[in-house]
């Protein structure tokens, strides 16, 4: 295994095929401007992707919050990414958040969100970039932008309404109310809603359980989902067509035909 990423305001760390990135810096409830956390996200991301002998990455918070989005008293005095002119604003937002935004969607491993309490405005949309949203009893949703007289930034309009349809995505969006994880999970934006001291708990249970996978085919799935939000149908056939290929002559595959057919668990290695 490759080195692991240096974090200073976020914890990183790999056991059983799954990396878990923990959001550390409740001081300032996870935000993610003025702070470390969007370079480490995209570190992480990055670290994953080359790591073959990782298959998932979880990513939660420390402390009350799961990511409070935007730092307000920032906005308020006008300083990182939101001084200077509307020129500066745009490339800050461009080159910073922005950048977490397109790291996320370039992860080759299925993410997983363990939302431990408040994901709010850019956090919010953290989560939604997730593939999968496992939240504490104490989770608290909100995409809260239009509270502040601003839209989302970070691309969080691609994904709510995707997630949710668009017309749910325009009632959230447009009054900016929050949302209790069990309205959160009736709406679909949460897989499950379990107990705060179960959630690391069953986020790596469900973590490991796709890791143990195979590894190829868990990489290509992703891949394949992500292609299909914005292809046609001819075009994502094709592909199928062209991963399954490739799949079909791996060792992997034929280990879990054998493992099927004797009724056991898969050894996969990757190859």
């Amino acid at each position: 295994m490759q080195s692991l990423p240096i974090m200073t305001d976020s914890t990183f760390d790999v056991a059983e095929r799954v990396a878990v990135l923990t959001l550390n810096r409740d001081d300032v409830r996870n935000a993610l401007t003025g702070t470390a956390l969007v370079d480490e996200i995209v570190r992480a991301v990055e670290w994953v992707n080359k790591a073959a002998d990782v298959s998932v990455l979880v990513l939660t918070g420390a402390g009350a919050a799961f990511s409070a989005g935007g730092n307000i008293k920032e906005m308020q005095l006008k300083q990182g990414i939101f001084a200077g002119s509307a020129a500066e604003i745009e490339g800050q937002y461009r080159q910073g958040i922005q950048r977490m935004t397109l790291a996320m969607a370039s992860a080759e491993v299925p993410v997983i969100a363990a939302v431990n309490g408040a994901a709010i405005g850019a956090g919010f949309d953290l989560a939604c970039m997730c593939d999968l949203r496992l939240a504490s009893s104490d989770a608290l949703i909100g995409e809260t932008f239009i509270n502040l007289g601003l839209i989302p930034g970070d691309g969080g309009s691609w994904y709510l309404q995707r997630l949710v349809g668009y017309q749910r995505a325009a009632e959230l969006t447009f009054t900016g109310r929050l949302v209790q994880a069990n309205e959160a999970l009736a709406l679909g934006l949460f897989l499950e809603v379990v107990a705060p001291e179960q959630l690391m708990t069953r986020a790596r249970e469900l973590a490991r359980q796709i890791a143990a996978k195979p590894p190829q085919a868990t990489r290509m799935t992703k891949r394949l989902l992500r292609y299909a939000t914005s292809h046609e149908l001819d075009d994502l056939l094709q592909i199928s067509a062209a991963y399954q290929g490739m799949l079909h002559q791996t060792e992997d595959h034929s280990e879990a035909v054998n493992a099927f057919l004797e009724k056991r668990p898969g050894r996969f290695t990757g190859r």
